[in-house]
């Protein structure tokens, strides 16, 4: 990419390095040589000479972050998103790997589409982009897809994400073809039978403002029953944005068992509710939806206690013609990539539900781990991809600063801490705030 900025040695200074790989948090200077971490030492006084530098005193140095739930709309639905935009956006958030879902126009089901985004991120994308392929022609639910084929052009796991496989002998077939391929089945779970039209949390709110609502067993029903199947057939199971107390236990249980079962949260859902749904904005419109104060608490717990494995984003753009529709016939969905680490930060570090150690855990080290690649670690030896946040810096999210093309977010106006300040993919800085300020 010669949007990279090239660098022969850089070094970053003075950082709080966390890699939960090796257990290492602690101030120690990072130097990248060659694409790689070249070594990891105690901070010199001295400038080290014939180097770039980027001083990160009072910053998170962390493992590259990691984004297993992006939409990136690439092909056919390209005034939303597309792979140029969307990675940028991701570098500006600190992402330097993302997995885009597969319910492109037309579905990413084939080799020839999961081609098609794997080229062109190479050569528009600043950042890693690996493909999710559909599970079914078409995520029509109702024939597999050429699961062998798309992996070998790239995908590097299977889901249906933004539909439920309803056929369960089908979704079980889907499973064993994905784990003989050594691919991670990625699961949404809603049972469709039960969605009833609805546009947020079946509960005390939906019916004030007399909007029809998802309820949670929808949610719950689905991840038991794809569970089971991962029980029967040994195949991986991550559960895509868990929202419901219900979920948790159930993703609680199946780990107590040994089974290879993972789960994401979404920062919409451990920071905000049903009572943030006022009727009217339907940039609170999302599926699943706000639940409650409770299933807040729960995710926040299974974050904390390890049951949730990943935080995600779900990053789904939408033109600003399409929410202005109102609640009933808007799409859901919210933008997510340049706002997750500021989120996480202020609703789960500053609280002191995660330490930043695991957070650089939730963020890259167990993404990087589900999707069996070799990232996720500052190790020596190992890719430069890196992630450089300011915990103490305090901004108000503006939606007209984004890079991505849509501007879809519940969270515009609210004031935050945590900021990225630079993100570095393969030794090359791809993101700097300074810079992007002058620019």
């Amino acid at each position: 990419m010669e949007n990279r900025k090239e660098a022969a040695r850089l070094v970053v200074r003075g950082g709080r390095v966390l890699d939960p790989q090796s257990g290492l948090d602690a101030v120690r200077d990072v130097w990248i040589c060659g694409g790689r971490i070249e070594r990891i030492e105690e901070p010199k006084t001295e400038q080290p000479k014939g180097c770039e530098t980027l001083d990160a005193e009072g910053c998170y140095v962390m493992p590259g972050l990691i984004d297993l739930h992006v939409h990136l709309r690439d092909p056919g639905l390209v005034y939303k998103e597309d792979i140029a935009s969307g990675s940028q956006a991701a570098a500006r958030g600190g992402f330097t790997t993302i997995c885009c879902m597969a319910n492109t126009k037309p579905p990413a089901d084939n080799a020839e589409t999961i081609s098609y985004i794997a080229d062109k991120a190479a050569r528009v994308s600043p950042v890693h982009v690996i493909p999710v392929g559909a599970v079914t022609l078409g995520m029509e639910g109702k024939e597999l897809s050429d699961m062998k084929a798309m992996k070998a052009a790239g995908a590097g796991a299977v889901s249906e994400d933004g539909k439920t496989v309803m056929d369960t002998a089908l979704c079980r077939r889907g499973m064993e073809r994905a784990r003989d391929l050594g691919l991670v089945t990625m699961a949404h779970c809603e049972h469709r039978e039960m969605l009833a039209g609805g546009v947020m949390n079946d509960g005390a709110v939906s019916r004030r403002l007399g909007l029809p609502g998802f309820c949670s067993a929808a949610e719950d029903i689905i991840a038991a029953r794809d569970i089971l199947l991962a029980e029967e057939t040994g195949a991986r199971l991550h559960l895509c944005h868990c929202s419901t107390a219900g979920s948790v236990e159930l993703l609680r249980g199946a780990k107590k068992i040994g089974l290879p079962v993972t789960g994401e949260a979404c920062p919409h859902h451990f920071t905000l509710t049903e009572e943030a749904v006022d009727g009217t904005n339907a940039d609170f419109k999302m599926a699943p939806p706000l639940r409650t104060a409770a299933d807040v608490a729960a995710i926040r717990a299974g974050l904390a206690d390890g049951t949730l494995d990943c935080i995600a984003t779900d990053h789904a753009p939408h033109a600003a013609e399409e929410k202005a529709r109102g609640m009933q016939e808007a799409p859901c969905g919210i933008v997510g990539l340049e706002t997750a680490v500021s989120l996480a930060i202020s609703e789960l570090v500053r609280p002191g539900y995660l330490t930043p150690l695991q957070l650089a855990e939730k963020m890259s080290a167990n993404p990087a781990r589900i999707l069996g690649i070799p990232k996720g670690t500052l190790t020596v030896g190992s890719a430069a991809d890196v992630t450089i946040i300011d915990p103490q810096a305090e901004y108000t999210i503006d939606r007209q600063t984004f890079a991505s093309k849509s501007k879809n977010t519940p969270f515009d106006g609210r004031r935050v801490h945590g900021r990225v300040e630079a993100t570095i993919v393969d030794g090359k800085i791809v993101y700097r705030r300074e810079e992007a300020l002058r620019g």
